[in-house]
């Protein structure tokens, strides 16, 4: 099992070395422990945030002796630090080590991390077998799950006002989550789909800064938590939600961003003739009409036509099959195919990362961020 990750202070990294401290330390006390106790308490609400879903095999350990429970909570008996081994799906049980069972929590002792997988992570894992495969349940606190997710969606050394808002536009989402889509199994994912989350590698002091700062709060509109949603750049301008999404919201409406002169602003691809032809499925493409925009610019609806046939996209299709950054494009003709010329990247909803970045350098405090991108919501516990 890798060593536990450098957290990042500033410029310096304060790397923890549990293997020594575990053994030299009788109290359990180690290094991490003690830095982990400087860090306020948080109103704890725990959130089972799926790592690995319908697997076979997973490896789990503890940086400390870690407890291995059974679905009741009955104490099964307990692990080395720093010796993972592999949970396995077999018979339709989980076994681990010498243990089996349809789910088995595994619990690190004195503040310790839990190995999923990669990577270390705060809380505890629980190992659920089902008809479909293992499934790697991180329970964790919700504050604490916030550090990894701020750090993986932003750069953990921008601006603490552009690392608040995020912040609260990423707690705002999980909680508009639990709410509106309730899982038997697990609260949120950690992928791109839903909020990317990588454990203690993407945790920095700054992140931890960011969500302590801003502790429980929440975006709502009458009364009720908002779908924060969020994406890298506007390219320019924002969009309204019922131009990318069915239903239209009254606070994610397209407005001005900031994220001019930023590396997501402007971007080119090129294809040749067949490479649009094949992603496209029209033969020999000669022609890209574009037949609808929003008012911001965005790809609403485009007609492909090529030699005998011709087909119609969205632009939220043309972006998926030709992996474009965004649906703000314009294609240009040339002899050797197509250029496609853009701005912006993702969705164009809510808050723009980078927008955020060049508000924050301007001086703007997060709750004015995150008032410009979000109309009318209220910023409260």
């Amino acid at each position: 099992m890798p060593t536990l990750p450098m957290i990042s202070l500033g410029n310096s990294r304060f790397s923890f070395f549990l293997l020594m401290l575990n053994r030299l330390s009788l109290l359990g006390l180690t290094l991490g422990w003690l830095w982990l106790m400087a860090i306020p308490s948080q109103a704890a609400r725990l959130l089972r945030v799926a790592i690995a879903q319908r697997v076979t095999s997973i490896k789990v350990g503890t940086s400390t002796p870690g407890i291995v429970r059974d679905r009741t909570g009955r104490i099964l008996g307990k692990i080395p630090p720093l010796d993972s081994s592999l949970g396995q799906l077999r018979g339709g049980k989980v076994v681990f080590k010498q243990w089996r069972g349809s789910q088995l929590l595994i619990e690190p002792e004195a503040g310790g991390y839990v190995w999923i997988g990669n990577g270390w992570y705060r809380g505890k894992v629980r190992l659920l077998a089902t008809k479909s495969g293992l499934f790697a349940i991180n329970n964790v606190d919700l504050e604490q799950y916030l550090y990894s997710v701020i750090g993986a969606e932003m750069h953990p050394h921008w601006p603490l006002e552009a690392l608040k808002a995020q912040a609260v536009a990423a707690r705002t989402y999980t909680l508009y989550k639990l709410k509106t889509s309730p899982s038997a199994l697990f609260d949120m994912g950690n992928t791109v789909i839903w909020q990317v989350y990588k454990g203690l590698n993407t945790e920095s002091l700054n992140t931890q800064e960011a969500v302590n700062a801003t502790t429980s709060q929440i975006m709502t509109y009458s009364g009720k938590p908002i779908l924060a949603v969020f994406h890298a750049a506007g390219g320019g301008h924002t969009e309204n939600v019922e131009n990318v999404w069915s239903n239209s919201l009254p606070y994610l409406r397209g407005v001005p961003d900031y994220d001019r002169d930023t590396p997501a602003y402007q971007w080119i691809k090129r294809f040749s003739p067949s490479q649009v032809s094949s992603r496209l499925g029209v033969s020999n493409v000669k022609r890209f009409i574009s037949l609808r925009r929003s008012p911001y610019g965005r790809v609403l609806k485009m007609k492909v036509v090529g030699v005998g046939s011709s087909k119609y996209f969205t632009g939220v299709q043309l972006r998926e099959r030709l992996g474009l950054r965004s649906t703000k494009f314009r294609v240009i003709p040339t002899d050797s195919g197509f250029t496609i010329e853009g701005n912006g990247f993702g969705h164009g909803l809510g808050l723009s990362q980078w927008g955020a970045y060049k508000l924050a350098l301007q001086g703007s405090s997060y709750d004015r961020i995150l008032r410009h991108y979000y109309r009318g919501v209220k910023i409260g516990q």
